[in-house]
């Protein structure tokens, strides 16, 4: 976003920011369809942190974090905000303790949890690994 958006222009922009449906997360949907990995849920409220993508009879959940929104250590996600660095703080804190006490509550209730970041999306081959793994962990 440029530096010299007034309040109402930065907070329309903020509006068009999605949190369902992403690039990233559609990259995943289209993976996962490609290695056979079928029959999940997206976004199951009922399903504490509300994971994107849900197996509920094989109790695995997969969140697909943006970089910069959810505080990764990557390069990308240790970028800083240009203004309102306070705001931006808090809020990439915040969302990063709410992930973490999601993940928590998921675990207690039996749930197996993977996070994928936006950033491993430029690695396919890795993340086909990683993803296989995390749903097949008992192949070899």
């Amino acid at each position: 976003m440029a530096d010299n958006l007034n309040p109402d222009q930065r907070s329309a922009a903020m509006r068009k920011v999605k949190s369902k449906d992403t690039s990233p997360e559609l990259a995943v949907r289209q993976i996962l369809k490609r290695m056979g990995f079928m029959g999940y849920r997206l976004h199951r409220r009922d399903v504490p942190g509300n994971p994107d993508i849900a197996w509920l009879a094989k109790r695995r959940a997969i969140f697909i974090h943006g970089c910069f929104w959810h505080g990764h250590d990557c390069r990308r996600g240790s970028r800083k905000a240009k203004t309102n660095r306070h705001y931006w703080r808090l809020k990439i804190h915040g969302n990063a303790r709410r992930d973490a006490m999601s993940q928590v509550a998921l675990k207690k209730a039996g749930w197996r949890v993977l996070t994928i970041w936006e950033c491993e999306l430029r690695d396919i081959g890795k993340l086909n690994r990683k993803i296989a793994r995390f749903l097949c962990p008992d192949r070899k």
